[in-house]
């Protein structure tokens, strides 16, 4: 009888990278490879989960706190210790993972750069694999740029900001690297190069590898990612808990298992973060498809009011109450270059922002731009410590009040922003930005995402606009080709206009569209 059990077989597309060889070494495929053998078939179940979950949801169904938890919930628990470099988290950049990005981020000024394989990459095979060659090449004091166009040279300075990674979510494949012939979870390639080549080098240097985890929607989800760590410690002979992650509570279902979430991962887990674009997106999406759940123009859904303003509070009280860190989101206003004016109201929204998230209780804040570190570092300075863990807010939202839609005007002037933001943005995308400027807002995934859905949703039910008009299809149509020749000069313009369309008019809602969209890239 043969006992012998078959090896997998792991294949990695080709990459132009330089020192790609030692990105993909056989060792650190090997590892993917485990990794997808593991808990690849889980990740589909939990994926068919969320499909299953969308049906009660069509049908009129809204999220509540789980009655199979509430011991959880009711329980007195705290989650496993915090390294010292991730005490004080008050100002976080986010960006690509360019080599010239990375080096700024960690120069900003800012306590913390989380280097994004996500919503601001677009997974072109070559940018995955030079963006963990530059993360690689961090840890072994080897990063540098020189701009081909200035000759100005980049350098990391003597006291940079802590790293983290953010991985892609789990509903994203990556065809370039397959396992017995399929495809491994985008999530599980980001997060096992990256903890595979650097965890040693972080913790050498007094760090360690941290993460941050997007789009969960709920704590069977971060269990995964719990058996993920526990394994991945375990085969590279690291202590259990050295992994330490943030969770992005950035989908509607998460936000009803907060505790459940941190509980799930309480030995890796560090804090939550109001992923507040993401989360905007996910209520359309989850809850938006019936008509009594019609959505105003993106700008009035503020972090003021309405359900942002809830889950905002509820999770800064739920992370202190388990000793986890409680982040505020991201502000997506961005230097305004040649007006003075403008300049100064977009960094006094910026201010107002921060302030509002400091004195409600976070621990901390993200910017897009390292212009705007200062300005959220002065509105942090309301924070008497590193962080303020001991502060919970008095009054706690409950159901009602996360469920709670913003009221406001829906205006033809908002469908047109949605319809220039989205297809620009697929534009770039395609053309492998994942973080683009537009109009003097920092535009990633999760925005466009909220055009798309918006306009979705605004035209399956025929909302009423405030001029009197109904968004009909006819309507959409002559705003879509209007706002498209002024559209003309864009790169991939016309590919991502008819995909973005083609989403936008689908009977069946895309869950992502970088589904579709990825199909398009080399």
């Amino acid at each position: 009888m043969n006992d012998t059990i078959e090896r997998p077989r792991v294949a990695a597309a080709p990459s132009a990278v330089a020192g790609a060889d030692a990105i993909l070494s056989p060792d650190a495929l090997d590892f993917i490879a485990e990794l997808h053998v593991r808990f690849d078939a889980r990740r589909r179940a939990l994926l068919d989960a969320r499909a299953e979950r969308q049906l009660r949801f069509d049908v009129g169904e809204l999220p509540d706190f789980l009655s199979e938890t509430k011991d959880i919930r009711d329980a007195e628990w705290t989650v496993g210790a915090i390294p010292a470099d991730l005490q004080d988290r008050r100002v976080e950049i986010t960006g690509p993972t360019n080599a010239k990005m990375i080096i700024n981020a960690l120069n900003s000024g800012a306590k913390v750069f989380m280097a994004d394989f996500e919503d601001a990459t677009a997974p072109l095979w070559d940018e995955l694999i030079q963006g963990q060659a530059n993360l690689r090449g961090r840890w072994q004091g080897r990063l540098d740029f020189t701009d081909d166009t200035s000759g100005k040279h980049y350098a990391i300075g003597d006291d940079p900001a802590v790293l983290l990674v953010r991985p892609r979510g789990w509903h994203l494949d990556e065809r370039h690297l397959t396992v017995d012939g399929r495809a491994v979870a985008g999530g599980l390639v980001d997060f096992g190069l990256y903890l595979f080549h650097n965890a040693r080098a972080a913790l050498d240097a007094g760090s360690g590898p941290y993460f941050y985890l997007p789009k969960l929607e709920s704590h069977h989800e971060a269990a995964l990612w719990s058996d993920v760590f526990a394994y991945a410690e375990q085969r590279l002979g690291l202590a259990r808990g050295t992994i330490k992650v943030t969770v992005l509570i950035e989908t509607i279902p998460a936000a009803f298992e907060m505790d459940e979430i941190l509980y799930a991962l309480k030995e890796n887990i560090v804090g939550l973060n109001c992923g507040r674009w993401d989360y905007i997106f996910s209520t359309i999406k989850r809850l938006g498809r019936t008509p009594d759940r019609l959505t105003p123009d993106r700008s009035a859904m503020t972090m003021d009011k309405a359900f942002l303003a809830a889950y905002s509070l509820r999770l800064i009280a739920t992370c202190h109450r388990r000793g986890a860190f409680a982040m505020g989101g991201m502000s997506a206003f961005i230097p305004v270059k040649g007006d003075e004016a403008a300049n100064e109201l977009a960094m006094e929204k910026v201010r107002a922002d921060k302030e509002r998230e400091v004195a409600n209780g976070h621990d901390g804040t993200w910017v897009a731009h390292p212009a705007l570190v200062a300005v959220a570092l002065e509105a942090f300075e309301a924070m008497p410590g590193p962080n303020q863990l001991d502060k919970i807010p008095d009054n706690i939202p409950g159901r009602e009040e996360m469920l709670e839609l913003h009221t406001g005007e829906r205006t033809e002037d908002g469908a047109r922003e949605n319809i220039r933001v989205g297809v620009q943005y697929l534009a770039a995308w395609l053309g492998g930005k994942g973080a683009v400027p537009l109009y003097n807002l920092m535009e990633d995934a999760a925005t466009a995402e909220i055009c798309r859905s918006q306009l979705w949703q605004w035209l399956r039910f025929e909302a009423p606009l405030s001029n009197g008009q109904t968004f009909t299809r006819p309507l959409f149509d002559r705003l879509f080709d209007t706002e498209l020749v002024r559209l003309a000069d864009v790169p991939n313009i016309q590919e991502a206009a008819a995909l973005f369309r083609q989403m936008v008019t689908a009977e069946e809602f895309e869950e992502f569209l970088t589904l579709p969209a990825y199909e398009l890239l080399d």
